[in-house]
This record gives C-alpha cells, sequence and structure tokens, in this order.
C-alpha cells in the first residue's frame, strides 16, 4: 500500500471471474490495485482442494484519479466504477482497506460474511490484528472478528482469540463500563 497516492482506494465492479485479469491489466497500466484473496476449499467429482479466490467476487480495488476514469472503464471486464450519478465514484476509507490486508496478512482463517452493522464493537490489543477493530461474534465456540467494506455492505471474519480483544472505548462507557466478559456474556452477538 502506497499511504502517499494522493488518490484514494475505489471500488471497481467487473465480470464474474474477471477479477484477476482486470487487476492484472490495471497493475501493467501503472495503477496501484488490491485484489483481496483467501483460500477456500472447493469440491470437485473425484477430489477436494484449495484454491485462491476474491473475497469480494464481482469487485477489485484501484487507486485513481477520479476525473480521469475513462482507462479504467475502457479496461476488458470492468462494469463500472462503484459510486453515484450525482458525485461520481466514492472512495472507500482506507482504515477499512487496511484491515482487510491486515486480516489477509495475519494467516489467521478468514473469509467472506454477511454485512454486520450491530453488535459488540471490539479492538484487537494482542495478536497479528492488533489495532484492528471490528464486531465480534460466536460461531461453533470459535470467535470470529468481523470488519466491513461499508460501500460494498459486504463482511469479513477472521477468527481470533477472544483473550485478543477489548470493547471500544465508546462503546464501554454507554454499557457502563463492563468488561469484556460482561459485554460479550455468552460471547454470542451482543448489540451494543
Amino acid at each position: 500500500m502506497n499511504p502517499n497516492s494522493p488518490y484514494p482506494w475505489f471500488v471497481v465492479g467487473v465480470r464474474a471471474n474477471f477479477e484477476r485479469n482486470v487487476s492484472l491489466n490495471f497493475h501493467e497500466k501503472g495503477y496501484e490495485v488490491f485484489l483481496p484473496l483467501y483460500r477456500a476449499r472447493r469440491k470437485w467429482s473425484d477430489r477436494h482442494r484449495e484454491i485462491e479466490v476474491p473475497l469480494f467476487t464481482g469487485y477489485t480495488f484501484c487507486r485513481f484519479d477520479p476525473t480521469r476514469r475513462l482507462p479504467i472503464l475502457q479496461t476488458p471486464g470492468v462494469m463500472s466504477v462503484i459510486g453515484s450519478k450525482a458525485t461520481g465514484p466514492i472512495p472507500v476509507a482506507d482504515g477499512e482497506i487496511a484491515a482487510i490486508r491486515t486480516l489477509l496478512e495475519s494467516n489467521l482463517p478468514v473469509g467472506p460474511w454477511p454485512f454486520m452493522r450491530e453488535g459488540t464493537h471490539v479492538t484487537v490489543e494482542r495478536g497479528p490484528l492488533a489495532g484492528v477493530e471490528g464486531i465480534i461474534t460466536e460461531v461453533k465456540s470459535n470467535y470470529r472478528l468481523i470488519v466491513s467494506v461499508s460501500l460494498l455492505q459486504r463482511s469479513v471474519y477472521a477468527e481470533i482469540d477472544r483473550d485478543w480483544v477489548v470493547p471500544r472505548t465508546s462503546r464501554e462507557s454507554a454499557s457502563g463500563g463492563r468488561g469484556i466478559e460482561q459485554s460479550l456474556g455468552s460471547g454470542r452477538n451482543v448489540n451494543g
């Protein structure tokens, strides 16, 4: 990631199964690209195999000058740049991209998750995700940190250790200063 880039991240919608081709084409044109991939287990008739697939099917992220988006739109496989007719392309928050990158670089189990807005908001204090903020939930006795890309209304999870997180300060005061054990209760989603 280039924190000195003068341009924000944008979401580019692409044709089905064109995420890699479009991202490679952008890279060859000199754009900074981020195509988040994760390992998924797929079943064929005679075997199971792990393959890398896009975390956000049908999308890739790219930094570019929004006033000069024609080369982006003319790239084979590109459908659109996510935005509105009134304001044009809408940038993705750098913090959301950084959080997704951190999850992927952590070597923890990760994958797509339904978009979440409600739940116990936490900050990770220890482990490979230290500093990342998100929502914690419990699935089959495992804890997952959920981070979202608001513009796409999609989320990503990483399996974590419950002891790595603390409630976010603003949420902590709203819950009467309860500790993580009380705030998380049995570990199930607690709207906070």
